[in-house]
């Protein structure tokens, strides 16, 4: 099973972008999709949740400003980011709590693409 970001960049501050995240590979089913970040010098922090029926969670930081969603029939899950801050600079991780065919769960990570906001 891998995730495979895309998405990310370079913006200007008051800019948005957006992030995807495909899981491929062989498995039974997704259920809760994350997104979590880790800016220079600082620990890796959550930003944004989904559950497979499409309950969402944020980060108060990112509340207002930042959307996720998904497609559960292409196993993808989304972040559109409006307004973005310099404090949003960081490298961006989806993540996936996935179930085998035997019937486990198992954490999966994205690559880590980088988002930079700056003037």
């Amino acid at each position: 099973v891998q995730l495979v970001e895309s998405g990310g960049g370079w913006v200007q501050p008051g800019g948005s972008l957006s992030l995807s995240c495909a899981a491929s590979g062989r498995f039974s089913s997704i259920d809760a999709m994350n997104w979590y970040r880790q800016a220079p010098g600082k620990q890796r922090e959550f930003v944004a949740s989904i559950s497979r029926e499409g309950r969402t969670n944020y980060a108060d930081s990112v509340k207002g400003r930042f959307t996720i969603s998904r497609d559960n029939a292409k196993n993808t899950e989304y972040l559109q980011m409006n307004s973005l801050r310099p404090e949003d600079t960081a490298v961006y991780y989806c993540n996936a709590v996935i179930r085998s065919y035997m019937g486990r769960w198992y954490d999966y990570w994205g690559q880590g693409t980088q988002v930079t906001v700056s003037s």
